[in-house]
């Protein structure tokens, strides 16, 4: 089965001229990548952030755009683009849109102006939120735990003190971050027309924990009441415990800071999390994950009466997992995303008896704005960036075509879906993706998704793009094993205690059922690349599957299930995957599926990547898997960022990672030279 992109929906809008070509790294680099969406309550103006890439800098910069929803063939204009300044974060209250800019939160008028700087504080800040009355704001920023306000702490420094950092317990460092004493905290300032000067008051009271929360968290976990006297936000409140919990609640505060904040899902030691405040001010919707210590449980969501305190599972019935969370404006539904077969759609969700419709089909509704008309998306898909859709009753309705003029001239390939019998006997899915305009057989690029509780979905990427894989020449497949997401919790959970069992399993039965049913595949000519569990795969392959690929490419995998256990920084995630207790209480639960214990076997090529600020997989995974790779004198080689964490998010390094991946490739599929 082919996944159709109607013109209409998720096809780029333009005609491509005679002289077509395939996409590269080079040109994914460059595209404009717009942000989250923010609507005024009157569904006129839809406005958001967009990134363009200052490739001499190596970062992204970003403008304000806006875009009138009720004029006809309307188009995006730039409503804030200093090019000395980064504008970002947009929000609408009333006519005016709050953003941030130079560690300052300013306001221009929707319409246009000059723009207002509204804050003086110092130290910066991580975001903010207005309230819908217009009279205050919230800000997060990093500060020392139970700091009063804003004003950054005065410390003395003894000039003959030593460099070290000192710790006496655990999470001593986090994502790519090492702790120092601070933590997201929340503080309120009034709003008036003489701006929000001063350093705000703190509302999280005693409690010590970071809102939002790191590394992922923004202002999806903090909401404002309608009337702008509450403010609700989600912590999970630290302590000895903190690598071994996902216990996020969701607490009540007081937006003056007149009482402590008060936990309303104390009793439930699961994650509950994004706080969403109806529009009538009766309801508090939110998601709820039901088993402790474990991160990709289901979201449930779930709504809790403001007045009577009783909680409604709504979605308790329903078989996925909420993604995002909003209401309606008349406070009788709400509109989720959740992933369904290789598919992030909207729906919709009735606020009375949880009855879910759904309202998009194709594509990767990756945001979402409310507007009296409707639900306003952010879409991509496997061979199309975001724009944005207004959603309607038969089909969404695009509104934008933002990066069609860099896209012209660019020929996309063909993706195709197909499913099998897996390993216990379930349906398994996947796609393969056709450079455009091949004849014959091509070589496989077989790519194996990270999580593992994730999805070799329906959506765009800027870091592993299936479309630029195609592009450069190889037919890419990828399966979505045992452990994916998007097809009931069950298949979700089968990968516990499990790593290299059953999804290996799909991953041998997938690409044989691949390359039998699309004789374009060159099935002898074919190389596997992973990162993250992807990468632990690529390690596992070497051991148990060692002479079915060319090459190997492995980034950020777990070489040594023993040495991870003790050197990673959320541990709540791997001792959760191994059945629940430490290496040392059940080491076999480690060994079983530990790559280390199989480098005999090892023979395949592998190209080793790594970043040096990985707190997640440290690099010394990386070294380790290159240190036995050399010794057995097995082709390899190792690439290191020593400015990349988990994931490689710097435009220079992009373009690099995809020469040392594709020329790798190249190189024992005799597709070209080898790498320099």
């Amino acid at each position: 089965m082919k996944i159709a992109l109607t013109a209409s929906l998720l096809a780029l809008a333009f005609s491509a001229p005679a002289a077509a070509r395939q996409l590269t790294i080079a040109d994914v680099t460059m595209l404009s990548r717009v942000g989250a969406p923010t609507a005024s309550k009157d569904g006129r103006w839809l406005v958001w952030a967009q990134r363009e890439t200052d490739l001499a800098a190596d970062r992204g910069r970003y403008d304000l755009w806006r875009f009138d929803l009720t004029r006809a063939n309307a188009v995006p204009e730039k409503l804030l683009a200093d090019p000395q300044v980064d504008e970002n974060d947009p929000q609408i209250v009333g006519t005016t849109v709050y953003y941030s800019a130079d560690d300052a939160i300013w306001s221009v008028p929707v319409t246009g102006g000059t723009p207002r700087r509204l804050t003086t504080f110092k130290g910066g800040f991580g975001g903010f939120k207005v309230a819908p009355t217009g009279d205050r704001l919230v800000v997060w920023a990093d500060r020392k735990a139970g700091a009063s306000s804003l004003e950054p702490a005065m410390e003395k420094k003894d000039p003959n003190a030593g460099a070290a950092r000192v710790y006496d317990k655990m999470f001593v460092r986090h994502w790519d971050t090492w702790a120092d004493g601070t933590r997201s905290q929340l503080f309120v300032l009034p709003l008036t027309s003489a701006g929000a000067p001063g350093n705000g008051r703190a509302i999280v009271g005693a409690l010590v924990g970071d809102t939002p929360s790191k590394p992922y968290g923004g202002g999806e976990e903090v909401a404002w009441s309608p009337d702008g006297r509450t403010l609700y936000f989600a912590m999970r409140e630290a302590g000895r415990i903190e690598p071994l919990s996902t216990n996020l609640d969701i607490f009540q505060a007081a937006a003056d800071g007149s009482s402590a904040p008060v936990n309303l899902t104390d009793a439930n030691n699961g994650m509950d999390n994004q706080p969403t405040v109806s529009p009538d001010g009766r309801k508090l919707a939110y998601f709820a994950m039901r088993r402790p210590g474990y991160e990709a449980d289901r979201q449930v969501l779930t709504v809790r009466d403001l007045v009577s305190g009783r909680t409604v599972s709504l979605t308790e019935r329903w078989d996925r997992s909420v993604g995002s969370i909003a209401w309606a404006p008349d406070s009788k539904s709400l509109y989720v995303t959740a992933e369904d077969t290789q598919e992030n759609p909207l729906w919709r969700v009735d606020a009375v008896t949880g009855k879910v419709a759904r309202l998009t089909q194709q594509g990767n509704v990756s945001a979402v704005a409310i507007t009296p008309q409707g639900p306003v998306v952010a879409m991509n898909s496997l061979t199309a960036p975001d724009d944005f859709y207004r959603v309607a009753a038969v089909a969404p309705v695009r509104l934008t075509s933002v990066n069609a003029a860099k896209l012209a001239g660019i020929d996309m390939p063909e993706v195709s879906r197909f499913s099998f019998k897996g390993a216990n006997a379930d349906t398994v899915w996947g796609y393969a993706v056709k450079p455009y305009g091949s004849n014959g057989k091509v070589p496989v690029a077989f790519m194996v998704h990270g999580g593992p509780q994730g999805s070799s979905n329906n959506s765009w990427s800027y870091r592993w793009n299936p479309a630029v894989f195609a592009g450069a020449g190889y037919g890419l497949v990828a399966v979505d094993f045992h452990g994916s997401t998007g097809y009931g919790q069950a298949f979700t959970d089968a990968i516990r205690g499990n790593w290299g069992g059953w999804p290996l399993e799909d991953l041998q039965k997938g690409l044989s059922a691949a390359t039998t049913q699309f004789a374009w595949l060159d099935g002898d000519n074919a190389c596997a690349l992973g990162a993250s569990y992807g990468g632990y795969m690529m390690n596992w392959i070497e051991g148990k599957w060692p002479d079915r690929f060319k090459c190997i490419v492995q980034h950020d995998g777990v070489f040594d299930a023993r040495a991870m256990a003790y050197e990673t920084e959320e541990l709540w995630f791997d001792e959760w995957e191994h059945g629940g207790k430490a290496y040392y209480e059940d080491p076999q639960a480690y060994e079983k599926w530990n790559p280390v214990n199989y480098v005999d076997r090892w023979k395949t090529p592998m190209l080793v990547i790594t970043g040096e600020k990985d707190f997640r997989i440290p690099y010394t995974q990386g070294l380790a898997a290159f240190t036995a790779l050399q010794r057995r004198d097995i082709p390899s080689r190792l690439v290191v960022n020593p400015n990349e964490n988990h994931w490689v998010l710097k435009p220079k390094n992009s373009r690099q990672w995809y020469g040392e991946v594709l020329g790798w490739m190249d190189k024992w599929t005799g597709r070209g030279a080898p790498p320099n």
